[in-house]
């Protein structure tokens, strides 16, 4: 009885040492498959992802004036107002003029007294409405991986490190021309594109026009 007794006892140490050998391996190999699936996950975030540092935010610029010739009689709005839609913003002649859309008054012909043709503008005011992050992207910088309805994120330098978030809405289908007529070098223009990226204008009410800003483009 005793005998059996120490072969149990000397049998006892070797399970638990093979036991603690398999939980080792075990979590070597778990360790392992998780670096691979966390390294394998960076490398399609980093492949999948256009950087475009030359960007800001714009919107396009409307010029209001009157459809008939006549005198300035009166402004009634300043630089920097925010309208909305219907608003009066000058008299010109009879005619009021309203505006068409939301906006901010950016510029205003103040020439009160002065004859006015027509299509002379009045009053300047950008659509807020269409306010987009506009970046310039070199044609071998990944261009071709770029297509409308992308999902995106951008920063603005104004509020640091605040991701806001956006989509891909167009690609230009121009690039932008330098200038440049004669070129001694052999080495050929590098051209660049605009990318524009919608975002919600209602959101982001913050954002201001001409704010300097870095896009992100998810590719994959």
């Amino acid at each position: 009885m005793d005998k059996d007794n120490k072969n149990e006892i000397k049998h006892v140490p070797h399970k638990a040492g093979l036991f603690s050998q398999v939980w080792v391996k075990s979590l070597i190999a778990i360790i392992t498959i998780f670096l691979i699936l966390g390294l394998f996950i960076y490398w399609r975030m980093v492949s999948g992802k256009i950087n475009i540092d030359n960007s800001s935010i714009e919107a396009p610029i409307i010029n209001l004036s009157s459809s008939t010739s006549g005198i300035l009689e009166d402004v009634y709005v300043k630089v920097g107002d925010q309208i909305t839609a219907n608003t009066p913003v000058a008299k010109v002649g009879s005619e009021i003029i309203t505006s068409k859309v939301d906006g901010i008054i950016v510029d205003i012909n103040k020439q009160q007294g002065q004859y006015f043709g027509v299509g002379i503008t009045v009053v300047s005011m950008i659509n807020t409405g269409e306010e987009r992050v506009i970046g310039k992207i070199d044609e071998d910088k990944g261009l071709i991986n770029i297509k409308v309805g992308q999902p995106s994120t951008f920063t603005v330098d104004a509020f640091g490190s605040e991701v806001f978030d956006g989509v891909v809405s167009e690609i230009s289908p121009m690039s932008n021309q330098s200038g440049v007529v004669f070129n001694i070098s052999d080495k050929r223009e590098i051209k660049k594109f605009d990318i524009k990226v919608r975002f919600d204008t209602n959101k982001y009410k913050m954002l201001k026009e001409g704010m300097s800003a870095k896009i992100k483009i998810y590719t994959n």
